[in-house]
């Protein structure tokens, strides 16, 4: 299994993204941290995952797909670091 972070900007106003919430959520076990970001750990490829989300989002909007691995750094709840300590191995 790998840790993703999945970024993307919605560029459509209006438009309904609840599917790629939902299909993001499908995944063995996810966080939510900010607002156009998730991260995901799920046994997929970066280009699986890729191709699962991308059925639920409009031509031009944009979407980038990162494995997470140790170290990394930031500035997010103690929820989402105890979240990333579970789901990001030491190498």
């Amino acid at each position: 299994m790998s840790t993703y972070c999945i970024s993307y900007d919605l560029n459509k106003s209006g438009q309904n993204y609840g599917a790629l919430y939902e299909e993001l959520k499908s995944s063995p076990n996810w966080c939510h941290p900010m607002d156009s970001t998730w991260l995901i750990v799920t046994g997929e490829s970066p280009e699986q995952v890729r191709d699962r989300l991308r059925k639920h989002m409009d031509d031009n909007d944009t979407l980038l797909i990162i494995k997470v691995v140790r170290p990394y750094s930031g500035w997010l709840t103690q929820e989402v670091w105890g979240w990333l300590e579970k789901h990001v191995p030491y190498s």
